[in-house]
């Protein structure tokens, strides 16, 4: 077992899927973190099953890209089917915006064991397992907790802490933050199988107003189903093996694979009131709790990570984070809502009420599908909200040109630079604020006295050309965009503009290739400059160490 040290920078409760990459992406970082995980293990049961685009991109910062990738099955879809057996709508999407495939089935108990052997990386990163955060206190400066391991209660005082401890966060409920939202009345029973006979690549939903079932591919031949509990089954019925046998007869050819869990489960939908409380953030399930309908529950959780980590990174250097911690909630809350709502919409499609709401879904479905951009709508999974900010680390610039890109995650093209080599635009993006120029000519509008006025204020340029465009050399890096992705709404109206790029790829604001000095004020938003960046102090304050917790 680590030893647990007296003082880090980011004391992290939780050592699911949210704490796990919040914990890679901050040694990535070369912050000092102490990650704290009460069960002695990651975990060993299965529970999420599917992995999109955008956590996979947040997974590409860790660096994590590849490893994850040989763990995953890429770019299954879905299939609806009616009470018939017929299929009345599909979604299989093939765009991959970000990079990545937009859903990807993967294992939680690998998944989780990945990323904590990952984090061997990083000597900045301190994991304790078999721990538990027993008290905690904050004053202004610094969160002082007691974690108890052996037995044994051990204080260390970090400067900010993150609680990743699940949705019955204790954390949480020690802050008396409430959860909004509603719990869901039916209740579900998951059955996850060794093996499986179907051999459909694809999810499929049986929308049937008798019982809803959801099946699932896993890797390695495994696979997962989801029933629906009618009123008058109970949970001690429903976990019977013979229950969950006559279920899987009705469906399918797996009644007689091996079961590897069978649970009942009731799915919330549910988010915290306030996400930050002084220097003590909420993350992943401790902030939110979304139903499983749309396969967002995890994934809400990396994105926090994502979000929170450069942030945190960023504040340790700063004399005064106070506006870039408070963007956290207001960047993350309404975006995690809308994805609970998404679930919740989706939900209903997957359990109609009544035989003829269920065929006036089918009929409708079958109807929009005679109508390409509609069809094309829902089998791209275009209804998704895409990562938009509205609020916080952003500057509004509504009558410029190419202005709905900010607040938006940019695309991740695969882009072709000078020596013909293809890859993905983050490979070549540092981990810090960028200006990213897109215009036949990059080169014309950066000249040697801007890029070094850039570069004393920690921000890089990198040029983008439009598909029509070669790149050319250049004091910055210049790349052309072969995947097409900036021709699209919204960001093909940026052409001759220069986005202002955060640590976390989305777009802060934007300015006219004419008038890139405009970004330098926001700038200043995101980062410290490296000259004047602040070294933590962990002087001894006997006072602060003896203070009861």
């Amino acid at each position: 077992m680590a030893r647990i040290p007296e003082e880090t920078d980011v004391l992290v409760i939780g050592a699911g899927p949210t704490g796990l990459l919040l914990s890679n992406l901050l040694g990535s970082m070369g912050v000092r973190t102490t990650l704290v995980e009460r069960n002695e293990t990651t975990v060993q049961e299965p529970r999420a099953v599917s992995i999109d685009d955008e956590s996979l991109r947040a997974l590409q910062a860790a660096g994590l890209a590849e490893t994850i990738a040989g763990i995953t099955v890429k770019g299954y879809g879905s299939i609806y089917l009616g009470p018939d057996g017929r299929r009345f709508a599909e979604v299989k999407p093939h765009v991959k915006e970000y990079g990545f495939d937009k859903r990807n089935a993967f294992e939680q108990p690998v998944f989780e064991a990945t990323l904590r052997q990952a984090l061997a990386r990083h000597p900045s990163v301190t994991p304790v397992f078999g721990a538990e955060l027993s008290a905690f206190h904050q004053d202004s400066d610094h969160v002082l907790a007691e974690i108890t391991t052996g037995g044994q209660a051990r204080k260390l005082r970090a400067r900010y802490m993150v609680a990743a401890d699940g949705g019955r966060s204790a954390v949480r409920k020690a802050l008396n933050i409430s959860l909004e939202g509603s719990t869901f009345r039916e209740p579900w029973l998951i059955v996850d199988l060794h093996s499986t006979r179907n051999r459909c690549f694809h999810t499929e939903v049986f929308c049937d107003p008798r019982r809803s079932v959801i099946t699932l591919p896993g890797p390695g031949g495994i696979r997962r189903y989801e029933f629906k509990l009618n009123p008058g089954e109970t949970s001690d019925e429903a976990e019977e093996e013979s229950f969950a046998r006559r279920l899987l007869a009705e469906v399918g050819p797996d009644a007689e694979e091996p079961i590897r869990r069978q649970k009942v489960y009731t799915f919330h939908a549910r988010i915290a009131a306030r996400w930050r409380q002084g220097r003590i953030f909420l993350a992943g399930d401790a902030a939110h709790l979304t139903p499983p309908f749309a396969g967002q529950g995890m994934n809400s959780g990396l994105r926090d990570a994502h979000n929170l980590a450069w942030k945190l990174d960023e504040a340790l250097r700063m004399a005064d984070p106070e506006d870039l911690l408070d963007s956290y909630e207001a960047e993350r809350k309404p975006h995690a809502w809308s994805m609970i709502e998404l679930a919740l919409r989706m939900g209903k499609i997957m359990m109609p009420a009544s035989v003829p709401r269920g065929k006036l879904i089918r009929m409708g479905f079958r109807f929009l599908g005679l109508y390409g951009p509609a069809r094309d709508y829902f089998a791209q999974m275009k209804y998704k909200p895409k990562p938009k900010f509205s609020a916080g680390l952003i500057r509004p610039a509504p009558n410029v040109p190419g202005a709905g890109a900010i607040g938006r995650m940019i695309p991740q093209p695969l882009v072709i630079a000078l020596d013909r080599q293809q890859i993905l635009l983050d490979t070549l993006l540092p981990d810090r604020p960028v200006v990213f120029v897109f215009s036949e000519a990059p080169e014309r509008w950066v000249d040697a006295e801007m890029q070094e006025r850039l570069h004393k204020l920690g921000c890089a340029v990198i040029g983008l050309t439009p598909e029509w465009m070669n790149p050319v050399s250049a004091p910055f890096p210049i790349v052309r965009d072969s995947s097409r992705f900036f021709s699209e709404n919204p960001f093909r109206d940026c052409l001759d503009m220069a986005l202002l790029l955060r640590r976390d790829r989305y777009v802060a604001a934007i300015e006219p290739v004419r008038s890139i000095a405009g970004l330098i004020p926001v700038i200043t938003r995101l980062t410290e400059p490296p000259d004047n960046r602040l070294t933590p102090s962990f002087a001894a304050d006997e006072e602060l160490r003896s203070k009861a917790i």
